[in-house]
């Protein structure tokens, strides 16, 4: 008797049909079902991108807005590394990007010169222009992380609005070492306020594309692992971080030196796609642009450094027909977004394909939740009654 009653008191647990997949049973994608997702995906961008270049669909002009595009991502994802991960506020990330930008052009203006290879030369392509362009981006990098190192070790010992002075400081010393290093050396090397021209056009779609999606899984990865964990425990609580044994000024001087190191690429690709390098395009407020990006997007959010750097590249190019107007549509946007989401467009969410695609295979809808919630809400009910 008491079997039959324990039996009729049992709740009935169904594992076909609708509602979630039951505790224990929850299937997931192996790790590299994950990855091959997420390249198809990639892969699938670039080609549609590609043939719609090739086919006149994009315009030249929007080819370029395009490459800026993906230069300002890679900016921005770089600095959230700093600035929503590692929780400083660092303000001299365009001097990263200068030191990155005329490293690379430099690097590439002299060794095409030596290998007397012209401009058709490099905008052609090829396996050897490929090469090249690879070894002065990652040379531009290594230039802006050892800048990184240089500035992070004293600054990174300070904290907030002095953090934030002092990195700003040696963005504007860069500046005018920049203007003033061909006097000192006793030749032409950033050619001063002139500007640096003659910069090859080696920037396209392709190498910016490729260079976004390859900062994005190398930032995802770095922040998923021990060393990830690390640095967001430093911006949770530094004192505790330190209290069980993580050296912070190595992980801050490292996450320095990253965020660093991905802004000297995104500035020698930058350096491609204007052709012309001046020191006045680094300033102040050019930090300030890309540190807006970040804070818009939402701080410690990949996905919204890369929605809130496209619509704020975008933004100012679209309304360039309504040039008397048009920063004040942007300063709008920005006032509305602060008002009504201070933390950001997405604040610290992170979209994930595969976990999509889990719950789908789990039948995790939030429907789903709601019907059970409501579902147990009213056996309580009853059961009170």
């Amino acid at each position: 008797m008491e079997e039959e009653l324990m039996a009729e008191k049992r709740p009935i647990i169904s594992t076909g049909g609708r509602g979630p997949a039951p505790a224990g049973k929850r299937r997931s994608l192996p790790m590299a079902a994950r990855y091959a997702i997420n390249a198809l995906l990639v892969l699938l961008v670039l080609v549609v991108g590609e043939l719609m270049i090739d086919g006149g669909a994009i315009t030249r002009y929007q080819t370029s807005v395009l490459q800026q595009v993906g230069v300002y991502i890679i900016m921005a994802v770089s600095l959230n590394v700093a600035t929503g991960y590692l929780g400083q506020l660092p303000l001299g990330h365009a001097g990263f990007m200068s030191v990155g930008a005329y490293g690379c052009a430099i690097f590439i203006m002299r060794l095409t010169e030596t290998l007397g290879m012209t401009g058709r030369d490099i905008v052609a392509g090829g396996p050897l222009v490929g090469l090249i362009v690879f070894a002065g981006v990652v040379f531009g990098g290594l230039c802006a992380a050892v800048a990184g190192v240089i500035i992070g070790i004293p600054a990174l010992r300070l904290k907030g609005d002095y953090l934030a002075i002092i990195t700003l400081a040696f963005a504007e010393i860069i500046r005018v070492v920049m203007l003033n290093i061909d006097d000192v050396l006793g030749f032409e090397l950033t050619r001063g306020a002139a500007g640096l021209t003659g910069i090859p056009s080696y920037s396209n779609f392709l190498n910016v594309f490729l260079a976004v999606a390859v900062v994005c899984f190398l930032v995802h990865t770095m922040m998923k692992s021990r060393h990830g964990r690390a640095i967001l425990a430093i911006r949770d609580n530094e004192i505790a971080a330190e209290a069980t044994g993580v050296n912070t000024t190595y992980y801050k001087t490292l996450a320095f030196v990253v965020s660093a190191f991905f802004a000297g690429v995104a500035g020698g690709l930058y350096a491609g796609c204007v052709g012309v390098l001046q020191p006045a395009n680094f300033g102040f407020m050019q930090s300030i642009e890309i540190l807006v990006m970040v804070v818009l997007g939402g701080m410690g959010s990949m996905l919204g450094s890369v929605l809130s750097a496209t619509v704020l590249t975008i933004l100012p190019e679209a309304l360039r027909a309504f040039s008397d107007y048009r920063m004040i549509a942007y300063a709008v946007v920005l006032i509305l977004v602060m008002i009504f989401r201070p933390q950001g467009l997405l604040g610290s969410y992170d979209f994930s394909l595969s976990r999509v695609i889990e719950r789908v295979m789990n039948r995790d809808f939030p429907w789903s939740k709601r019907a059970a919630s409501d579902g147990k809400a009213g056996e309580e009910v009853s059961a009170d009654v």
